[in-house]
Parts: structure tokens; sequence; C-alpha cells
């Protein structure tokens, strides 16, 4: 069984990383509470980065408990594609039970990972030519 772990090479560490991401959003992922930003990376794993203000989620524990359950949920998701990804917080998250905090997040990452594949192209990317007999 694999480790589940969150090494620093799974975290956006610098602020280039986040502006990288910023910059060129290729997917967006909305919901009522959180809202996911994610482009590619040429890494080859996924990376995440976290950002809750104190606008949004006043006390540091409720920000620290959020960010917990983000960063559990992310660990968990072993089939995520090469991508840098921002969870961003919007306001009523620090009123929500830490149950439904982590089905929000499981649903959102679902949904992002069924986005980036309807983003993808196809395998065959080259049109198909009929090929005509000469007989």
């Amino acid at each position: 069984m694999k480790a589940l772990n969150f090494p620093k090479s799974h975290r956006l560490l610098r602020p280039a990383d986040y502006g990288k991401v910023f910059d060129d959003v290729q997917l967006k992922v909305p919901h009522r509470n959180f809202l996911i930003l994610a482009t590619p990376n040429k890494l080859g794993h996924a990376r995440v980065g976290l950002i809750f203000s104190k606008k949004n989620l006043k006390l540091a524990v409720q920000r620290n408990r959020i960010k917990r359950q983000v960063r559990e949920t992310f660990r968990h998701q072993t089939d995520l594609p090469a991508l840098d990804i921002i969870v961003l917080g919007r306001q009523g998250l620090a009123d929500l039970e830490n149950p439904l905090v982590r089905d929000s997040l499981n649903d959102l990452w679902r949904r992002l990972l069924k986005k980036h594949r309807q983003t993808q192209p196809t395998g065959n990317t080259a049109p198909e030519t009929v090929s005509r007999g000469t007989d």
C-alpha cells in the first residue's frame, strides 16, 4: 500500500508558483464555500496551495482547521493529474462542521478531475482518413 504523505514537493511554496496559477488559470471549480483554480505543471504530480483570508475566517483556529481538512483530503487523492492547484476559501466556511467540509472537498476534487479529463484531447488527435481501394 502506498504511503499517504504530504511532502514539500506536493505544495506550492513560492509566490512565483502561486503567480503562475493566477496568471494562467485553465481550470476553475467553484463551490459555495471554496474556489479551486488550477493549471497544468510538468512535474508529474499535483501540488496544492492554500489561501484562506482573515476576512472570511476570522480566527486562526478556524483557518488552521480548514487548512488541515484541505491537506488531508488532498493527500488521499491519488489519481489527481499533474496540476498546480490553489484552494481559496469563501465566506461561510467557518460555520461548517468537519464532515461537511470533508464531503465538500471530496466533491470538489472529483469535479476537478472530471473537468480536467473533459479538457484533455482524446488519444487520436489526427483526423481519420478514408482509404479507397483502386481495384
